[in-house]
C-alpha cells in the first residue's frame, strides 16, 4: 500500500496595527498625553483641561484646574500614577509649570514665567527631581530652565552655556516633545521657524550644550516638532510644515551618532507633517510618528516607513517599557494602540 504524505504549510498571519478609539467627554484640544503603565494615563490641553484616566483609557476624569485664568496646557509630564507636572504655553506669566502629588487632588505652582518675551513650549523630566524646559529665544538667546529637586528651584542655564540663536529660532508647542532625555543625563531639543532647523544637544543634564544643523525643512511653521531616542546614539527627529500638513517634504531625519549629525530620509518616508515621533519600548529599533492627519511605523531606526491605519492625533506617548501607547488630538480625540503583537 503506497502512503501519500501531504505535507501543510501554515502562515502566521499578524494583524496591522490599528487604532482604537476611546472617549475623553470633553472637546478641547489635547495636546499632551504622558502614560505612566497601561492603566494610568494623563491628558491636558486647551481651556485648563486636564484629564485622567485609571484603566487605561476606557473613561477618563476631568480634573481641577490649578487656577481660573484660561491657560493652554500643551504638556503633561507624569513620573508616577500620582505625580505629574503641567504646562501651560504663552507669552510672559501665562508660561507655567504646575506640579501635583496626589492623582490631580490638588496643583502647586512651581515656575511663573517672568520674562514678558519668554514663551515656554514643553518640558522633560529623567525623573522626578530632575527636568528641563525649553522656550522659544529671546534677543538671540535660548531660553532653558532645569531643575534638580521636583520643580522647588528652576535655573536659567547661562547664555554663554548655549550657542547662539538664530533670528527668530524657537520650539513648536505642539506636542510637548521638541525637548527629549535619556538615561540620567542626556538631552535633545529641536528647533525651527528660522532659516534652519537645528537639534541642540547636552550629555551633562543641560548644563552645556552643543548644537548641529539638521536638514529638515524650516520657516515660520516648519522646523523640528520632535525629537525620539532609543539609546544615547540612535534618534529620529519629525516635522515639517505645520501650515501644509499633507505635504511629505523633508520632515524625516535619523542619527547614529547622538546626533552630532543627521541624514534625511526621502524614500519611504512620512507621509505628511508629523508632530510627535516615539520609540516604540523593547523594540530592537521601532519608531512611531504621529500627526494630525496619520500616523506611521518604523522597524529600522526610522530609515524606512508605513502607514499605520486610523485617524491623526497631535501627542503621543507609550507606557514605560511596555508596546501600547495613546494619541490625543482636536475636539478632545483620543485613541489607544498596542503594538505588541505586531512585528
Amino acid at each position: 500500500m503506497r502512503i501519500i504524505v501531504v505535507a501543510i504549510s501554515v502562515v502566521s498571519v499578524v494583524a496591522a496595527p490599528s487604532w482604537t478609539i476611546q472617549q475623553s467627554g470633553v472637546t478641547a484640544r489635547l495636546r499632551g498625553v504622558s502614560a505612566v503603565s497601561d492603566r494610568v494615563v494623563w491628558a491636558s490641553g486647551s481651556g485648563n483641561t486636564i484629564l485622567r484616566s485609571e484603566n487605561g483609557g476606557s473613561t477618563w476624569t476631568k480634573l481641577q484646574s490649578p487656577t481660573t485664568d484660561r491657560l493652554d496646557f500643551r504638556d503633561i509630564d507624569a513620573v508616577s500614577d500620582t505625580t505629574a507636572y503641567l504646562l501651560s504655553i504663552g507669552a510672559g506669566p501665562t508660561s507655567r509649570i504646575y506640579k501635583t502629588t496626589d492623582a490631580g487632588a490638588t496643583w502647586a505652582l512651581r515656575f511663573a514665567n517672568a520674562d514678558a518675551d519668554a514663551f515656554f513650549d514643553a518640558m522633560a523630566f529623567w525623573d522626578e527631581a530632575h527636568g528641563v524646559a525649553v522656550s522659544d529665544s529671546v534677543n538671540g538667546a535660548f531660553v532653558i530652565i532645569r531643575t534638580d529637586d521636583g520643580g522647588e528651584h528652576w535655573t536659567r542655564i547661562a547664555p554663554d552655556k548655549l550657542p547662539p540663536a538664530l533670528a527668530g529660532e524657537g520650539a513648536f508647542a505642539a506636542s510637548g516633545t521638541n525637548v527629549a532625555v535619556y538615561g540620567t543625563t542626556h538631552v535633545w531639543f529641536g528647533t525651527g521657524a528660522s532659516t534652519k532647523a537645528r537639534v541642540l544637544r547636552s550629555t551633562d543634564r543641560g548644563m552645556t550644550w552643543q548644537v548641529t544643523d539638521t536638514p529638515l525643512a524650516s520657516g515660520k511653521s516648519a522646523g523640528i516638532y520632535s525629537v525620539a531616542f532609543r539609546d544615547p546614539l540612535h534618534g529620529v527627529i519629525v516635522g515639517g510644515d505645520y501650515a501644509k500638513e499633507s505635504d511629505a517634504v523633508d520632515n524625516v531625519a535619523v542619527t547614529s551618532d547622538g546626533g552630532k549629525t543627521w541624514t534625511l530620509i526621502r524614500e519611504k518616508a512620512l507621509r505628511g507633517f508629523r508632530s510627535v515621533v516615539q520609540f516604540v519600548p523593547g523594540s530592537r529599533s521601532s519608531f512611531v510618528a504621529v500627526g494630525p492627519l496619520g500616523s506611521d511605523l518604523s522597524t529600522d531606526d526610522g530609515r524606512t516607513w508605513t502607514a499605520i491605519d486610523g485617524p491623526g492625533f497631535d501627542t503621543f506617548s507609550f507606557a514605560p517599557g511596555k508596546q501600547i501607547g495613546w494619541g490625543a488630538g482636536a475636539r478632545g480625540a483620543v485613541g489607544r494602540i498596542d503594538l505588541s503583537t505586531y512585528r
